[in-house]
């Protein structure tokens, strides 16, 4: 049987997804890290998956089948956090479908967002969100970029209140609104904030992910690869030796565990259609966090790239 180390090691060559077989069994007894949603105290994963131009293929059958596999590992290997948006096309649409193919049902924790202006629309997103899902009740909806945030963040807390979702969010992906997020994080009742955050974009560090902490409120990240800028910047480098200390093998795994590492963090939202790189992502969530000290050094080995 292959050790742990030697094993993921050779998970970062192209031809991973040929070991899925080997992936899984060698993966089975290998504990998850997870964290806490600090206004339940529930423990999620800290890899989930996003869909933001990945599974916008409800008209190509093609992609189907791909999707499907992606969707089987990442559960196979952990996963509970899937992110989707009406934004999206078609994703959520394509996720309903595929969801109901598995044939284990797995256990999923559905988020999406409400994109759109007014009360009764966004009672009429939230609806037909879930009927695209396939899901009675959602886990977690958001405010997708903060529109019409004032008139959803109250339809949403009255459907919490009612049952009808679990938790309530606000997201962005633009650090030109930063400022205002700060405001709305300050102002209202949050178990969610979902914000862009990577060795490439480390704004949050400033102001918002301390007032997540100091309020309570849970953090997902997207733009983890910074919609792949990070994998140019490290092109034809080799990982620092330091970081297999905590279980990281690949520079995949490098982004991914120093973002989920932060302390504010709850959880990352990587998105792909390659079988591969979701093996590969979903392997950021084994061996240990970065401790502050690897954090710092990660952040400058990157630097001086």
């Amino acid at each position: 049987m292959l050790n742990r180390r030697t094993f993921l090691q050779g998970l970062s060559l192209p031809a991973v997804a040929s070991v899925l077989p080997t992936v899984l069994a060698e993966t089975k007894n290998i504990e998850i890290i997870k964290k806490i949603i600090p206004s339940s105290g529930e423990a999620i994963p800290v890899v989930g998956m996003g869909s933001s131009r990945t599974f916008d293929h409800l008209n190509e059958p093609a992609m189907h089948g791909q999707l499907l596999e992606v969707l089987e590992i990442f559960f196979k290997m952990g996963g509970s956090l899937i992110d989707s948006s009406p934004m999206y096309g078609s994703a959520e649409a394509l996720l309903g479908k595929l969801l109901a193919q598995l044939k284990n049902k797995p256990k999923v924790f559905a988020a999406s967002k409400v994109w759109t202006y007014g009360k009764e629309a966004g009672i009429k997103a939230v609806a037909t969100t879930e009927q695209r899902m396939g899901t009675k009740q959602m886990d977690l909806m958001q405010v997708h970029n903060l529109r019409d945030w004032k008139i959803h963040l109250q339809t949403l807390h009255e459907m919490k209140q009612r049952g009808q979702i679990r938790y309530v969010g606000i997201t962005t992906s633009s650090e030109r609104q930063y400022e205002e997020f700060e405001q709305v994080m300050s102002t209202g009742k949050l178990d969610f904030i979902q914000l862009n955050y990577s060795l490439g974009e480390r704004k949050a560090e400033q102001r918002l992910l301390p007032l997540a902490m100091d309020k309570g409120i849970a953090v997902i990240v997207n733009r983890p690869f910074q919609r792949g800028q990070l994998f140019g910047k490290v092109k034809g480098q080799n990982l620092p030796q330091f970081v297999t200390e905590f279980g990281c093998y690949s520079w995949a795994q490098y982004f991914l565990k120093y973002i989920v590492s932060h302390p504010a963090v709850t959880a990352v939202i990587p998105a792909t259609t390659k079988t591969g790189h979701m093996i590969d992502n979903m392997l950021a969530q084994t061996g240990k966090l970065a401790a502050p000290d690897n954090r710092q050094e990660m952040e400058t080995f990157f630097s001086k790239l």
